[in-house]
Protein backbone atom coordinates (compact mmCIF):
# COMPACT_ATOMS: atom_id res chain seq x y z
CA UNK A 1 0.00 0.00 0.00
CA UNK A 2 0.91 3.40 -0.70
CA UNK A 3 1.69 5.46 2.44
CA UNK A 4 0.62 9.06 1.11
CA UNK A 5 -2.46 10.80 1.88
CA UNK A 6 -5.06 10.97 -1.00
CA UNK A 7 -5.70 14.09 -2.62
CA UNK A 8 -9.18 14.27 -1.12
CA UNK A 9 -7.37 14.59 2.07
CA UNK A 10 -5.23 17.93 0.97
CA UNK A 11 -6.03 21.66 1.39
CA UNK A 12 -4.65 24.77 -0.23
CA UNK A 13 -0.96 24.93 0.60
CA UNK A 14 -0.42 21.13 1.78
CA UNK A 15 2.44 19.96 -0.17
CA UNK A 16 2.44 17.25 -2.37
CA UNK A 17 5.17 14.25 -2.14
CA UNK A 18 2.97 11.65 -4.10
CA UNK A 19 2.93 8.64 -6.67
CA UNK A 20 0.36 9.67 -9.35
CA UNK A 21 -1.41 8.49 -12.19
CA UNK A 22 -1.33 10.57 -15.13
CA UNK A 23 -4.47 10.87 -16.96
CA UNK A 24 -3.58 13.44 -19.48
CA UNK A 25 -0.91 15.19 -20.88
CA UNK A 26 -1.03 17.79 -23.36
CA UNK A 27 0.89 20.91 -25.19
CA UNK A 28 -1.20 23.97 -24.91
CA UNK A 29 -0.48 27.36 -25.61
CA UNK A 30 -0.89 30.78 -24.43
CA UNK A 31 -2.55 33.48 -25.78
CA UNK A 32 1.15 34.84 -26.14
CA UNK A 33 2.29 31.54 -27.68
CA UNK A 34 3.73 30.49 -24.88
CA UNK A 35 3.93 26.69 -24.52
CA UNK A 36 3.37 24.82 -21.08
CA UNK A 37 2.81 21.00 -20.35
CA UNK A 38 -1.19 20.64 -19.29
CA UNK A 39 -1.73 17.74 -16.67
CA UNK A 40 -4.27 15.71 -14.82
CA UNK A 41 -3.35 14.17 -11.94
CA UNK A 42 -5.49 11.46 -10.10
CA UNK A 43 -4.97 8.57 -7.04
CA UNK A 44 -8.42 6.82 -6.10
CA UNK A 45 -9.51 9.92 -4.17
CA UNK A 46 -9.45 12.65 -6.68
CA UNK A 47 -7.84 14.39 -10.07
CA UNK A 48 -6.02 17.94 -9.79
CA UNK A 49 -5.26 19.43 -12.85
CA UNK A 50 -1.25 20.91 -13.04
CA UNK A 51 0.88 22.83 -15.34
CA UNK A 52 4.34 22.54 -16.05
CA UNK A 53 5.85 26.25 -17.77
CA UNK A 54 8.84 25.39 -18.55
CA UNK A 55 11.80 22.26 -19.60
CA UNK A 56 8.91 19.63 -20.17
CA UNK A 57 10.70 17.96 -23.65
CA UNK A 58 12.42 15.60 -21.97
CA UNK A 59 9.50 14.62 -19.99
CA UNK A 60 7.22 14.59 -22.65
CA UNK A 61 8.95 12.24 -24.87
CA UNK A 62 8.34 9.53 -22.56
CA UNK A 63 5.09 9.77 -20.96
CA UNK A 64 1.33 8.99 -21.68
CA UNK A 65 -1.98 9.12 -19.94
CA UNK A 66 -2.05 5.53 -17.97
CA UNK A 67 1.87 5.77 -16.33
CA UNK A 68 2.67 6.72 -12.89
CA UNK A 69 5.11 9.93 -12.23
CA UNK A 70 6.52 11.33 -8.75
CA UNK A 71 5.47 14.23 -8.12
CA UNK A 72 6.53 17.26 -5.87
CA UNK A 73 4.78 20.53 -4.82
CA UNK A 74 2.12 22.07 -3.65
CA UNK A 75 -1.60 22.51 -3.68
CA UNK A 76 -2.62 25.58 -4.62
CA UNK A 77 -6.20 27.37 -5.69
CA UNK A 78 -6.43 28.95 -9.60
CA UNK A 79 -9.81 30.32 -10.50
CA UNK A 80 -11.37 28.86 -7.29
CA UNK A 81 -10.36 25.31 -7.84
CA UNK A 82 -7.47 23.35 -6.38
CA UNK A 83 -4.45 22.38 -8.66
CA UNK A 84 -0.88 21.38 -7.89
CA UNK A 85 2.02 23.35 -8.58
CA UNK A 86 5.12 21.06 -9.35
CA UNK A 87 8.24 21.97 -8.26
CA UNK A 88 9.33 18.60 -9.46
CA UNK A 89 7.98 15.71 -11.49
CA UNK A 90 9.27 12.59 -12.82
CA UNK A 91 7.64 9.02 -14.31
CA UNK A 92 7.94 6.40 -11.75
CA UNK A 93 11.16 3.99 -11.76
CA UNK A 94 10.67 0.26 -12.13
CA UNK A 95 12.45 -0.15 -8.43
CA UNK A 96 9.58 2.33 -7.07
CA UNK A 97 7.16 -0.88 -7.76
CA UNK A 98 4.28 1.38 -8.19
CA UNK A 99 1.26 -0.32 -10.22
CA UNK A 100 -1.03 2.01 -11.84
CA UNK A 101 -4.17 0.13 -9.62
CA UNK A 102 -3.12 1.78 -6.73
CA UNK A 103 -4.81 4.74 -8.27
CA UNK A 104 -7.85 2.88 -9.42
CA UNK A 105 -10.60 3.87 -6.96
CA UNK A 106 -13.15 0.87 -6.42
CA UNK A 107 -16.37 0.04 -5.06
CA UNK A 108 -17.08 0.21 -1.18
CA UNK A 109 -19.56 -2.78 -1.03
CA UNK A 110 -17.93 -6.69 -0.90
CA UNK A 111 -17.13 -8.14 -4.14
CA UNK A 112 -17.89 -11.28 -2.87
CA UNK A 113 -21.32 -10.46 -1.16
CA UNK A 114 -22.58 -8.48 -4.94
CA UNK A 115 -21.50 -11.72 -6.58
CA UNK A 116 -23.37 -13.60 -4.09
CA UNK A 117 -26.45 -10.87 -4.57
CA UNK A 118 -26.19 -11.09 -8.56
CA UNK A 119 -26.10 -14.86 -8.86
CA UNK A 120 -29.16 -14.64 -6.08
CA UNK A 121 -31.21 -12.92 -8.27
CA UNK A 122 -30.87 -15.35 -11.41
CA UNK A 123 -32.01 -17.85 -9.49
CA UNK A 124 -35.20 -16.57 -8.93
CA UNK A 125 -36.33 -15.52 -12.13
CA UNK A 126 -39.32 -17.71 -12.90
CA UNK A 127 -39.26 -17.00 -17.29
CA UNK A 128 -36.98 -19.84 -17.99
CA UNK A 129 -35.76 -18.37 -21.32
CA UNK A 130 -34.63 -15.41 -19.39
CA UNK A 131 -32.87 -17.33 -16.80
CA UNK A 132 -30.79 -19.46 -19.66
CA UNK A 133 -30.44 -16.00 -21.53
CA UNK A 134 -28.78 -14.69 -17.90
CA UNK A 135 -26.75 -17.65 -17.02
CA UNK A 136 -25.23 -18.04 -20.51
CA UNK A 137 -23.96 -14.08 -21.27
CA UNK A 138 -22.95 -13.80 -17.46
CA UNK A 139 -20.74 -16.67 -17.81
CA UNK A 140 -16.72 -17.17 -18.15
CA UNK A 141 -14.99 -14.16 -19.67
CA UNK A 142 -17.85 -11.97 -19.93
CA UNK A 143 -18.64 -11.70 -16.04
CA UNK A 144 -15.18 -11.47 -15.33
CA UNK A 145 -15.27 -7.90 -17.56
CA UNK A 146 -18.51 -7.26 -15.59
CA UNK A 147 -17.48 -7.53 -12.47
CA UNK A 148 -14.11 -5.16 -13.04
CA UNK A 149 -15.06 -2.10 -15.14
CA UNK A 150 -17.07 1.00 -13.97
CA UNK A 151 -20.47 1.97 -15.03
CA UNK A 152 -18.96 4.90 -16.59
CA UNK A 153 -15.83 6.90 -16.98
CA UNK A 154 -16.57 9.74 -14.76
CA UNK A 155 -19.69 10.58 -13.85
CA UNK A 156 -21.32 7.90 -12.26
CA UNK A 157 -20.10 4.08 -10.55
CA UNK A 158 -16.91 5.42 -11.91
CA UNK A 159 -14.73 2.70 -10.14
CA UNK A 160 -13.99 -0.97 -10.45
CA UNK A 161 -16.41 -3.09 -9.88
CA UNK A 162 -18.59 0.12 -10.68
CA UNK A 163 -21.12 -2.05 -13.21
CA UNK A 164 -21.86 -4.67 -10.89
CA UNK A 165 -22.53 -1.79 -8.55
CA UNK A 166 -24.57 -0.20 -10.13
CA UNK A 167 -26.99 -2.87 -11.61
CA UNK A 168 -28.02 -4.46 -8.27
CA UNK A 169 -29.00 -1.05 -7.31
CA UNK A 170 -30.97 -0.74 -10.34
CA UNK A 171 -32.45 -4.36 -10.22
CA UNK A 172 -33.41 -3.57 -6.45
CA UNK A 173 -35.43 -0.39 -7.75
CA UNK A 174 -37.03 -2.26 -10.14
CA UNK A 175 -38.07 -5.03 -7.69
CA UNK A 176 -39.52 -2.27 -5.89
CA UNK A 177 -41.52 -1.07 -8.62
CA UNK A 178 -43.01 -4.33 -9.73
CA UNK A 179 -43.73 -5.02 -5.62
CA UNK A 180 -46.06 -1.70 -5.87
CA UNK A 181 -47.15 -2.17 -9.68
CA UNK A 182 -48.65 -5.67 -9.80
CA UNK A 183 -49.33 -5.54 -13.53
CA UNK A 184 -45.27 -5.19 -13.87
CA UNK A 185 -43.17 -8.12 -15.75
CA UNK A 186 -41.58 -8.63 -12.93
CA UNK A 187 -38.89 -11.01 -15.02
CA UNK A 188 -38.71 -9.06 -17.61
CA UNK A 189 -37.82 -5.70 -16.20
CA UNK A 190 -35.40 -7.19 -13.90
CA UNK A 191 -33.36 -8.47 -16.97
CA UNK A 192 -33.58 -5.95 -18.51
CA UNK A 193 -32.05 -4.35 -15.10
CA UNK A 194 -29.62 -7.22 -15.20
CA UNK A 195 -28.90 -6.32 -19.75
CA UNK A 196 -29.20 -2.49 -19.87
CA UNK A 197 -25.50 -1.39 -19.23
CA UNK A 198 -23.82 -5.05 -20.25
CA UNK A 199 -22.23 -3.29 -23.59
CA UNK A 200 -20.26 -1.65 -21.36
CA UNK A 201 -18.03 -4.25 -21.16
CA UNK A 202 -16.62 -3.74 -24.41
CA UNK A 203 -17.58 0.45 -24.03
CA UNK A 204 -15.12 1.11 -21.59
CA UNK A 205 -11.61 -0.19 -20.24
CA UNK A 206 -10.49 -0.18 -16.83
CA UNK A 207 -6.87 -0.29 -18.33
CA UNK A 208 -4.39 2.12 -15.83
CA UNK A 209 -7.63 4.08 -16.87
CA UNK A 210 -10.86 4.43 -17.34
CA UNK A 211 -11.31 5.56 -20.82
CA UNK A 212 -13.73 4.67 -23.69
CA UNK A 213 -12.59 1.96 -26.42
CA UNK A 214 -12.42 2.35 -30.00
CA UNK A 215 -15.22 -0.13 -30.23
CA UNK A 216 -17.83 1.70 -27.80
CA UNK A 217 -16.52 5.03 -29.27
CA UNK A 218 -17.36 3.82 -32.59
CA UNK A 219 -20.84 1.78 -31.78
CA UNK A 220 -22.04 2.39 -27.84
CA UNK A 221 -23.12 0.33 -25.40
CA UNK A 222 -26.26 0.26 -26.04
CA UNK A 223 -26.30 -1.18 -29.81
CA UNK A 224 -23.38 -3.56 -28.62
CA UNK A 225 -25.38 -5.04 -25.99
CA UNK A 226 -28.51 -5.53 -28.15
CA UNK A 227 -26.02 -7.26 -30.63
CA UNK A 228 -24.80 -9.92 -27.67
CA UNK A 229 -28.38 -10.15 -26.29
CA UNK A 230 -29.55 -10.62 -30.04
CA UNK A 231 -26.76 -13.48 -30.80
CA UNK A 232 -26.78 -15.31 -27.19
CA UNK A 233 -31.17 -15.85 -27.70
CA UNK A 234 -30.77 -16.99 -31.21
CA UNK A 235 -29.11 -20.11 -28.90
CA UNK A 236 -31.69 -20.65 -27.09
CA UNK A 237 -34.22 -22.91 -28.38
CA UNK A 238 -38.50 -21.72 -28.43
CA UNK A 239 -37.43 -18.32 -27.36
CA UNK A 240 -40.26 -16.17 -27.57
CA UNK A 241 -40.03 -13.55 -30.40
CA UNK A 242 -41.95 -11.15 -28.93
CA UNK A 243 -40.45 -11.18 -25.27
CA UNK A 244 -36.69 -11.20 -27.75
CA UNK A 245 -38.27 -8.14 -28.92
CA UNK A 246 -39.91 -6.61 -25.65
CA UNK A 247 -36.49 -6.93 -24.14
CA UNK A 248 -34.83 -5.32 -26.68
CA UNK A 249 -36.63 -2.92 -26.33
CA UNK A 250 -35.95 -2.45 -22.88
CA UNK A 251 -32.20 -2.02 -23.64
CA UNK A 252 -32.19 0.31 -26.82
CA UNK A 253 -34.66 2.65 -24.96
CA UNK A 254 -33.45 2.75 -21.50
CA UNK A 255 -31.63 6.30 -21.70
CA UNK A 256 -34.83 7.51 -22.05
CA UNK A 257 -34.96 10.53 -24.74
CA UNK A 258 -33.38 10.24 -28.18
CA UNK A 259 -31.16 13.41 -27.03
CA UNK A 260 -29.69 11.34 -24.18
CA UNK A 261 -28.67 8.63 -27.28
CA UNK A 262 -31.04 6.71 -26.49
CA UNK A 263 -32.46 4.68 -29.93
CA UNK A 264 -36.24 4.25 -29.21
CA UNK A 265 -37.98 5.79 -26.01
CA UNK A 266 -39.63 3.97 -23.66
CA UNK A 267 -43.14 2.53 -24.77
CA UNK A 268 -43.75 -0.17 -22.24
CA UNK A 269 -44.45 0.09 -18.04
CA UNK A 270 -41.00 -1.95 -17.93
CA UNK A 271 -39.10 0.59 -20.21
CA UNK A 272 -40.13 3.68 -18.36
CA UNK A 273 -39.57 1.68 -15.00
CA UNK A 274 -36.06 1.07 -16.38
CA UNK A 275 -35.15 4.29 -17.80
CA UNK A 276 -35.93 6.28 -14.15
CA UNK A 277 -34.56 2.97 -12.03
CA UNK A 278 -30.79 3.73 -14.26
CA UNK A 279 -31.21 7.45 -13.72
CA UNK A 280 -32.13 7.15 -9.77
CA UNK A 281 -29.27 4.82 -9.47
CA UNK A 282 -26.42 7.02 -11.79
CA UNK A 283 -27.59 10.97 -10.43
CA UNK A 284 -27.72 9.72 -6.88
CA UNK A 285 -24.33 8.26 -6.89
CA UNK A 286 -22.53 10.92 -9.16
CA UNK A 287 -24.19 13.53 -7.02
CA UNK A 288 -22.62 11.52 -3.67
CA UNK A 289 -19.09 11.24 -5.16
CA UNK A 290 -18.95 15.08 -6.15
CA UNK A 291 -19.92 15.53 -2.83
CA UNK A 292 -17.61 13.79 -1.14
CA UNK A 293 -14.29 14.78 -3.23
CA UNK A 294 -15.06 18.03 -2.38
CA UNK A 295 -15.80 17.42 1.15
CA UNK A 296 -12.48 19.04 2.50
CA UNK A 297 -13.08 22.46 0.38
CA UNK A 298 -14.01 25.71 2.75
CA UNK A 299 -17.24 26.31 0.90
CA UNK A 300 -20.52 24.84 1.62
CA UNK A 301 -20.96 24.47 -1.90
CA UNK A 302 -18.72 21.75 -4.88
CA UNK A 303 -17.79 23.67 -7.98
CA UNK A 304 -20.06 23.99 -11.19
CA UNK A 305 -20.88 20.47 -12.32
CA UNK A 306 -21.66 20.93 -15.94
CA UNK A 307 -23.54 17.24 -16.29
CA UNK A 308 -25.91 18.36 -13.16
CA UNK A 309 -25.96 22.17 -14.30
CA UNK A 310 -26.02 23.50 -11.00
CA UNK A 311 -23.78 22.71 -8.04
CA UNK A 312 -24.68 20.80 -4.80
CA UNK A 313 -24.73 21.41 -1.12
CA UNK A 314 -22.18 20.00 1.03
CA UNK A 315 -23.52 18.77 4.50
CA UNK A 316 -21.27 18.43 6.83
CA UNK A 317 -21.76 17.02 10.38
CA UNK A 318 -22.03 20.64 12.38
CA UNK A 319 -24.57 21.48 10.14
CA UNK A 320 -26.82 18.81 12.98
CA UNK A 321 -25.04 20.31 16.08
CA UNK A 322 -27.80 22.47 16.99
CA UNK A 323 -31.55 20.90 16.85
CA UNK A 324 -33.97 22.30 14.98
CA UNK A 325 -36.19 23.53 18.33
CA UNK A 326 -33.16 26.43 18.36
CA UNK A 327 -35.25 28.69 15.87
CA UNK A 328 -38.24 28.27 17.93
CA UNK A 329 -37.20 29.84 21.39
CA UNK A 330 -39.80 30.82 23.28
Amino acid sequence: MLNQKKLAELNTGDDVNHFLLLVKVEVKTTRTNKEYLNLELKDSSNSLGAKIWDDFEDFLKNSEAGKVVKVQGKIEEFMGQPQIKINKLRLAAKEDNISSEFFMPRSKRNLEKMLEEFNNRIEIINNAGLKSLLKEIFGGERMEKFRIVPAGKAWHHAYIHGLLEHTLEVIRICDLMADIHSEVDRDLLTAGAFLHDLGKIEELTADGNFDYTDRGRLIGHIVIAALIIESEIKKINGFSELLKDKLLHLILSHQGKHEFATPVEPKTLEAIILYQADELSAKSNAYKMAIQSEENSRSNWTKFLHLANTSLYISRPEDEDNPAEKFFTI
